[in-house]
C-alpha cells in the first residue's frame, strides 16, 4: 500500500476507486461522505459502487496473473456492469475523436456517472496500452491497486519493501523448515 505515484491519466480514477477499500483493515472510504465525494456518490449509490469496485479489483488481479481465492464470495463481472454505460466515438469539426456516453449527456453524479467515467477510462487506456498495467497486489491481505511502471511489466506487489518482502520472507521460512 505504499505506491506514491498515482496511475496516469484516467486510470487514476479506477486506482482510487479500487483503493477505497483497505483489504487488510476492512476500512471502506465509501462508508463516509468524505470518501464518497471524490466519486460523486450518495449513500444510495454505495452498493452499486462496491460491485463496480470489486469487479475492477478482479480485473486488476487478472492483469497481474492472479485469480480470486477459492471459496470466496462470487465477484461481479465487469462487462455487465459496464454495459450500463455504452460509449460513442464522437468526432468534432477539427477531426478530433473523443468518447462520450451513448445515452446523451453524462449524469452529473451517482453510480451511473461513475460507471460511465470508468468505462471511458478503460476504453481510453486500453487504446493507449496502459490498461493492462493497472494491477492489484498479489498479497491476499493487501490487493492494493497500483500502476506497474516496471520495464517488463511484471511487477507482483504494490510495494517490494512491504508486501514483496513479506512474501519473500514467507517463502524463505517455508524452505528452511
Amino acid at each position: 500500500m505504499s505506491e506514491k505515484t498515482p496511475a496516469p491519466g484516467r486510470l487514476a480514477l479506477i486506482e482510487a476507486l479500487v483503493n477505497s477499500l483497505d483489504v487488510e483493515t476492512g476500512a471502506d472510504a465509501l462508508d463516509t461522505a468524505a470518501g464518497r465525494a471524490p466519486f460523486g456518490l450518495s449513500q444510495d449509490d454505495v452498493p452499486a459502487a462496491r460491485d463496480l469496485r470489486e469487479a475492477l479489483r478482479r480485473a486488476c488481479l487478472a492483469h497481474a496473473g492472479h485469480r480470486p481465492p477459492p471459496g470466496g464470495p462470487p465477484l461481479p463481472a465487469l462487462t455487465p456492469l459496464l454495459a450500463a454505460a455504452p460509449l460513442l466515438v464522437v468526432v468534432d469539426e477539427a477531426g478530433a475523436a473523443a468518447l462520450r456516453p451513448a445515452a446523451g449527456p453524462e449524469p452529473a453524479a451517482g453510480a451511473a456517472a461513475l460507471t460511465a467515467r470508468v468505462a471511458e477510462a478503460i476504453a481510453v487506456s486500453a487504446a493507449d496500452g496502459t490498461w493492462l498495467r493497472l494491477k492489484a497486489c498479489e498479497a491476499a491481505d493487501c490487493q492494493w491497486a497500483y500502476y506497474d511502471r516496471s520495464p517488463a511489466g511484471r511487477r507482483r506487489w504494490c510495494s517490494m519493501s512491504v508486501c514483496g518482502a513479506r512474501a519473500k520472507m514467507r517463502t524463505y521460512r517455508a524452505k528452511r523448515s
